[in-house]
């Protein structure tokens, strides 16, 4: 009897850190295909702000929200 409890239990501990990782390599592989903000999103935010952005504005904002990753 506590031999088929213990298993249950390692099933239930094993499923768990499965299913985890599983969907955190999910949601990495769907973040890099869709990502959340791109150039063109960034240039419309920044011109409604009233901002004239530059390319090399751009790259750096790009460049900090990818080192934040």
């Amino acid at each position: 009897m506590w031999v088929n409890i213990l298993i249950g239990v390692i099933a239930l501990l094993a499923g768990v850190a499965l299913g985890f990782f599983l969907a955190r390599q999910y949601m990495m592989n769907y973040m890099k295909k869709n990502p959340p903000i791109n150039e063109k999103m960034l240039r419309v935010m920044m011109m409604q702000m009233g901002q004239n952005p530059s390319q090399k504005k751009i790259n750096q904002m790009m460049k900090a929200m990818q080192n934040q990753k």
